[in-house]
């Protein structure tokens, strides 16, 4: 059992959402301040939500694999990813009024990350040993503060504190391709810290229309330095800046339509995005401008229905739509990360005990994507393609009280 991150997360390697009522509602969160958590999705929620304090836990079971074909290396066959399963990611966030205009709050959460654990090696005919894999984890911590600037329009602010955990195992094979062979593979975990920060809008206009908007810049971290022989900048692994915005509608007291739009940009992460051709363009592993897994920038749309049927019950529904980020020429080394799912589903549901006590429960659905290859394994190792697929499933629950 993991736990502390996402093993493949739904936006790419970000997670879906943070908190659970957004989490029902496919991750929407930006213009729908719910819980303690919503401070994760935008800064100037905190504004909004009273004192509360709410915390859950979320089980996360992706099932990733890969097929290899045409492989003149004799890699062919069918790989099954999941050594490791399920996840287990904790959340805790509270908020706190210090007057009608200010509010505090801190939000601790798994941002993202990725797992692959293959007891059969995929590069084994290449010469790799022992089962193959990555786990990249990241948690973070958003201390907070919102200001209601003006009558019914709040900003805020949160300092980002990442840390990052990462292994890798089995990928022998292309340690011989790096400046720093033997700081590639097989080095136990190594954690890094990154910093950042993130802005938030949040404005009411009349009684039934909300907007919002945030930018989370990038997360610049430090080395892993275990793995300075692995990503472009010796071993260095930033978390993507993302911006979005979200709107939400309440047509009657009892109903609220909600939706975000969100851009994430891993392109802009040398380890996420450089592609493996610059392997063969005279950059090795490791260089400034060495390969990643070759990722693209994704936006993200998301959709989300509440229903409020009595003061003890509240339904929810969601749908979340996002770009895929690995090309079909990128897929050799995303057999260790698949990120591929585009579509999610979820539902959720509260109840509200007479003492205020709020229970939240969700589950989601991502069925599985699959990425063909097209002219992804290069002629050194034999060529032919990579094929890889992701689906998802989990479920959460959590618990929360206004003080």
């Amino acid at each position: 059992m993991g736990h502390g991150g996402a093993a493949q997360a739904t936006d790419g390697y970000f997670l879906s959402g943070v908190g659970t009522k957004a989490k029902g509602e496919a991750g929407v969160a930006i213009a729908l301040p719910q819980d303690a958590l919503s401070i994760a999705a935008n800064p100037a929620a905190a504004t909004e939500l009273g004192d509360r304090l709410d915390g859950g836990i979320e089980l996360f079971i992706p099932d990733r694999g890969a097929t290899i074909r045409g492989n003149g290396a004799g890699a062919d066959g069918n790989f099954s990813g999941n050594g490791a399963n399920p996840f287990v990611l904790p959340e805790v966030g509270y908020v706190r009024q210090l007057s009608e205009k200010v509010a505090i709050g801190i939000a601790l959460y798994g941002g993202g990350g990725m797992n692959t654990t293959y007891a059969r090696n995929p590069f084994a005919s290449f010469g790799a040993k022992g089962a193959a894999g990555v786990d990249l984890k990241q948690m973070l911590v958003a201390p907070t503060l919102a200001v209601k600037a003006l009558p019914g329009q709040s900003i805020g602010v949160s300092p980002l504190l990442g840390v990052q955990i990462f292994s890798a195992t089995g990928l022998q094979p292309f340690a011989a391709q790096s400046l720093d062979p033997a700081r590639f593979t097989d080095k136990g975990a190594n954690w890094a810290v990154a910093t950042g920060v993130r802005l938030g809008w949040l404005g009411h206009f009349g009684s039934r229309v909300t907007l919002g908007a945030f930018y989370q810049s990038k997360l610049r971290s430090r080395r892993f330095d275990d793995y300075a022989g692995l990503f472009p900048g010796h071993g260095r692994f930033d978390v993507p800046a993302s911006y979005g915005a979200g709107l939400s509608i309440r047509p009657i007291r009892a109903l609220t339509l909600s939706g975000d739009v969100k851009r994430i940009d891993y392109a802009g992460v040398a380890a996420v995005g450089n592609p493996l051709s610059r392997l063969f363009a005279g950059n090795p592993f490791s260089s400034d401008d060495g390969p990643g897994f070759g990722w693209r920038d994704i936006t993200v749309y998301k959709a989300g229905i509440g229903y409020t049927i009595d003061s003890h019950w509240t339904v929810r529904a969601g749908y979340g739509r996002s770009g895929n980020p690995v090309p079909a020429s990128q897929t050799l080394l995303n057999i260790l990360a698949p990120g591929v799912v585009q579509s999610h589903y979820t539902a959720g549901a509260t109840w509200t005990s007479r003492s205020g006590v709020e229970v939240t429960g969700y589950v989601m659905r991502a069925p599985r994507n699959r990425v063909a290859g097209s002219g992804s394994i290069p002629i050194p190792f034999g060529g032919g393609e990579a094929d890889i697929d992701l689906a998802e499933t989990s479920l959460g629950l959590s618990f929360g009280k206004r003080f």
